[in-house]
């Protein structure tokens, strides 16, 4: 896969299947998207395009910070992963904001890719201050004599699948509702950093991760059954997210993980979480020997699951 930072610096101008958006989570909505130009790719002859945006528009455009489902390297694995032949990131800053829909269609979707199809999502919105839609896609594509294609809705239990639903989802802890969005685990990329060791006191040793990307987006509190990446090495365990009240009298979140059949030091490593389910939340024990046999049925819950969700990936 291409990654194209700059038009100055492309000089390709294959003839194009393009699609624009931030693609945020790379959900079931997007991969229909994605799918379409893939599809219009194979069947007309076309390099398939994805034009996306860093950082994140609203993090520029918004109000407030924006809580991410996926860092542009996840997002630009993830297009990989798709067979995306050529993705440009476009360095989303408040001048490029300004630039109004026909210039941006003109300058990057027709002269920058030469595109021949143009492919968005129904609800895509683009252009200086979010003005335009499918009708001006629609009639700037006529103009300049391409293609579009306007791709409809993915429904999942009744509810039009969006990032801001995942997000929603993250928050409440419906990791298998996210699953289902995601078609992969909802995961976080961190460095490990000292603790306290006290979960090597309680026969639960734990590394605590700094999250990479401050905005990225933490589930709710709780206690998870999840995956754990060491380099190229997979391994499951359990991750805590809270403030650990048992322990702790400060009102700030802690990202521990307790990773199974694991021996070894992982101070400053970057390990990557992926969340399968989520157990229970976070409560205050009234003993160090009432936490230490909650953490035992946690792990016996955990082992039960796992076996169910690796029985489920086999057949």
């Amino acid at each position: 896969m291409k990654v194209v930072r700059s038009l100055k610096t492309y000089t390709e101008r294959k003839a194009s299947a393009v699609t624009v958006g931030t693609f945020d989570g790379v959900h079931i909505g997007h991969r229909a998207i994605l799918d379409a130009v893939l599809d219009h790719g194979r069947h007309k002859g076309l390099q398939s395009v994805v034009i996306t945006f860093e950082p994140h528009p609203r993090i520029i455009v918004g109000r407030g910070p924006v809580q991410l489902l996926t860092t542009l390297d996840e997002r630009l694995d993830l297009f990989r992963q798709l067979h995306i032949e050529t993705v440009c990131v476009i360095d989303f800053t408040y001048e490029f904001s300004r630039m109004s829909p026909e210039d941006f269609f003109s300058e990057y979707v027709v002269t920058g890719f030469n595109a021949k199809e143009m492919i968005i999502g129904h609800d895509h919105m683009f252009g200086r201050d979010r003005t335009a839609g499918v009708e001006t896609l629609e009639r700037l594509s006529e103009k300049y004599g391409i293609s579009a294609t306007v791709v409809g809705p993915v429904m999942l239990s009744q509810q039009t699948v969006s990032s801001s639903l995942v997000r929603e989802m993250l928050m409440r802890g419906e990791i298998d509702q996210v699953r289902s969005c995601l078609l992969r685990p909802y995961s976080l990329r961190g460095r490990v950093v000292r603790g306290d060791g006290r979960g090597a006191g309680l026969g639960f040793p734990t590394a605590n991760l700094q999250i990479v990307d401050e905005n990225k987006l933490v589930p709710f509190n709780g206690v998870y059954v999840v995956t754990v990446e060491i380099g190229l090495s997979s391994y499951y365990g359990m991750m805590n997210i809270g403030i650990r009240p048992t322990f702790n009298n400060r009102n700030e979140n802690v990202l521990e993980v307790h990773i199974f059949d694991y021996q070894g030091v992982l101070y400053d490593q970057l390990i990557r979480v992926g969340f399968l389910r989520r157990l229970r939340g976070e409560r205050k024990f009234s003993s160090r020997d009432e936490l230490i046999s909650q953490l035992e049925r946690d792990r016996m819950e955990s082992m039960t699951i796992i076996a169910e969700l690796q029985t489920t990936t086999v057949n």
